[in-house]
C-alpha cells in the first residue's frame, strides 16, 4: 500500500506537447484509453496541453481547441475540452478537477464564452460535479463521410460570468476533438 503522504506534491503546468507515450504513461497502452472506440468517431487533436506531474511522472492531462460552432443557426466559437485523463491509480484526489482548471483557465482568457465536451455517460456525474452542464439535445458533428450525430454525451460550461447558453440545434462544423 502506497503512503500518499510520502508521494510528492501535484503541480499543475501548461504542456509543450502531448505525446501518445505521455498519454501511455498516464492511461496505460491498450488500444481504446478513452472507452469511445464503439463510437467510430475521428477525432481532431488538442493545440493546447495542461497537465498534472506528481515528482517526474505525467498523471493528468486536459487539451484545449477553438472549434467553430453554429447554435441556433447563428455561427460561433466554442472551446472544445479533450483527452481528459487522471491515471486510474491516483484518481480521486482532486485531479482532473486542478488539470480542467487549468485548462479552463486559460480558455477564459481567449474571449470565448463557452467550452465544450464530449463524455461517455458514466463520466457526466463527474463533470457535473465539477460545473458542467449536460446539453440535452442532439448534436451534429462533422466526419470525413458527412454530418453525424454525437453518440456521446455533450456537456458545456460557461467561460464568462455573464455567458448563457442559446437555444436551438447545436452543429459542430468540424471534426470533433
Amino acid at each position: 500500500m502506497t503512503d500518499h503522504a510520502s508521494l510528492p506534491r501535484p503541480t499543475t503546468v501548461r504542456l509543450a506537447r502531448y505525446t501518445n507515450t505521455e498519454q501511455s504513461e498516464i492511461l496505460g497502452a491498450g488500444p481504446d484509453p478513452f472507452g469511445v472506440a464503439d463510437a467510430g468517431l475521428t477525432w481532431l487533436p488538442k493545440e493546447d496541453h495542461f497537465g498534472v506531474r506528481q515528482g517526474d511522472r505525467l498523471v493528468a492531462h486536459a487539451g484545449l481547441l477553438r472549434l467553430p460552432l453554429s447554435i441556433g443557426g447563428v455561427e460561433t466559437e466554442v472551446m472544445g475540452v479533450g483527452g481528459v485523463a487522471v491515471a486510474p491509480d491516483v484518481r480521486g484526489r482532486g485531479l482532473a478537477r486542478a488539470v480542467l482548471t487549468a485548462a479552463l483557465d486559460h480558455a477564459r482568457t481567449t474571449g470565448l464564452q463557452h467550452a465544450l465536451l464530449f463524455c461517455r455517460p458514466p463520466l457526466v456525474p463527474l463533470y457535473q460535479r465539477l460545473g458542467w452542464r449536460t446539453l440535452d439535445q442532439d448534436v451534429h458533428v462533422e466526419q470525413p463521410g458527412g454530418t453525424v450525430t454525437m453518440p456521446l454525451r455533450t456537456m458545456t460550461t460557461p467561460l464568462r460570468a455573464d455567458a448563457h447558453w442559446p437555444d436551438g440545434p447545436v452543429h459542430l462544423r468540424s471534426l470533433p476533438m
